[in-house]
């Protein structure tokens, strides 16, 4: 481990208390210098990325875990209006969220409150390192960051850059720090909740798994999503092809990114073979049903087995089924989804209803792609993750949810008899 839990310890409580006292001024002025550090260091950032997608190459890595890896110009710049879109946010700390007072003149108020030390571990996502740091400083948060092996030099870079902007703005560096720990160093770290008061996986199910095995530490599910879009019977052909391809096709890694698609068997002449064929085109895999592979008319159609159905392929595969009837899809998402984002595609606004009052995930769309599930596209600036638990929160977590409340009493003196 990179410092001792007690070393860690001693130095995020520090930090905490740092942040628990600024105000929104110093919290934006500090969000700014890290945008400016990360743009001074976007040649050495894309270096150090470079190192990593060669390596991820060797050690086999797919098009959609290396495309999740890279970080270019674009992707940097897009990391440092992240940061200042943060910055722009109203900061949640401090706000009241009710205020009484007692028949014995105990003046109440129930304030939001940093959660205060936030552990976010993830995967080959270096945008992670960044998006979780701007969130933290605003929220009033430490944050914790154990990335992965495959991400190692591109997250010290940015690291780096996130360092500057605070010693820069006069703020303790260890507002944001490394983990570099082993899987076993880890599992002992979550062990102890005096090491942090939540923590957040960022990846797929497995690594959720571990966390909720092995943490005392409470967990914020962020996880994997086994996405569906459902295309229901006289839909509008031309909008169920798109948004099938945008959520299948446009970043096939991402845990917004759909994988089972689902078809009404009325669709079975006529959208179906169109959706199988503009996926084929993009050089998706598909996996299907007998009725599926009837359809494609010749096209490779290869037999789905439930396991398919419940994976989250994070790639350019996709598993497809005929569902006789909206029951039925209602019923397929309920088995298999992890509860992140369904989608149906409908021309009728009574069944798009009852499938978003029945679908129990934490994003569900009428008429638009899975991709939208996301802190950028809900204009929360940036996103932890996308937590799919029913406690806390659920759905993109973004500042205020990284908030928890607490009671401030003011007396004149008053004691309890």
């Amino acid at each position: 481990m990179a410092a001792t839990a007690d070393g860690l310890q001693t130095r995020t409580r520090e930090a905490r208390r740092v942040l628990a006292r600024l105000d929104r001024v110093a919290k934006d002025a500090a969000l700014e210098t890290i945008a400016v550090a990360l743009h001074a260091r976007r040649d050495a950032i894309i270096a150090a990325n470079g190192d990593d997608l060669a390596a991820g190459g060797e050690a086999g890595l797919s098009r959609a875990l290396l495309d999740r890896l890279m970080l270019d110009e674009a992707r940097i710049a897009a990391l440092c209006q992240a940061v200042r879109d943060v910055a722009a946010l109203d900061d949640p700390c401090g706000e009241v969220i009710e205020r009484f007072t007692r028949p014995n003149g105990l003046d109440i108020t129930k304030l939001r409150f940093p959660l205060g030390r936030v552990l976010v571990v993830y995967e080959a996502r270096p945008n992670v390192t960044v998006d979780v740091a701007a969130l933290c400083i605003k929220s009033g948060n430490v944050a914790i960051l154990r990335g992965s092996s495959s991400a190692r030099a591109t997250n010290a870079v940015l690291l780096e850059a996130v360092h500057a902007g605070l010693t820069s703005a006069g703020l303790p560096p260890h507002a944001a720090v490394d983990l570099t720990c082993s899987r076993d160093e880890l599992a002992r770290f979550v062990a102890d909740p005096a090491n942090a008061e939540v923590v957040i996986p960022r990846g797929g199910e497995a690594l959720k798994d571990f966390l909720i095995e092995h943490s005392r530490i409470p967990v914020l599910a962020a996880a994997g999503g086994n996405c569906h879009v459902y295309v229901d019977a006289g839909c509008d052909a031309e909008m169920a092809e798109r948004i099938v391809l945008n959520a299948k096709v446009q970043r096939p890694g991402v845990c917004n990114a759909a994988e089972t698609i689902l078809v009404h068997e009325a669709l079975t002449a006529t959208v179906l073979p169109r959706l199988l064929r503009s996926l084929a085109d993009a050089g998706v895999e598909i996996r299907g049903c007998d009725r599926t592979a009837a359809a494609g008319g010749g096209m490779p159609v290869a037999t789905a087995t439930d396991d398919d159905y419940a994976r989250e392929f994070g790639d350019l595969v996709v598993a497809v089924r005929v569902v006789d009837s909206l029951d039925d899809a209602l019923a397929h998402i309920d088995r298999f989804s992890t509860g992140h984002s369904e989608a149906i595609v409908t021309a009728d606004a009574a069944r798009g209803e009852r499938f978003a009052a029945e679908v129990d995930s934490a994003c569900v769309y009428v008429n638009a792609s899975t991709r939208f599930t996301d802190g950028g596209e809900f204009g929360f600036g940036a996103e932890i993750g996308n937590s799919t638990a029913r406690l806390h929160a659920r759905g993109p977590v973004g500042l205020r949810d990284l908030t928890t409340s607490r009671y401030v009493v003011r007396g004149t003196g008053q004691i309890r008899t």
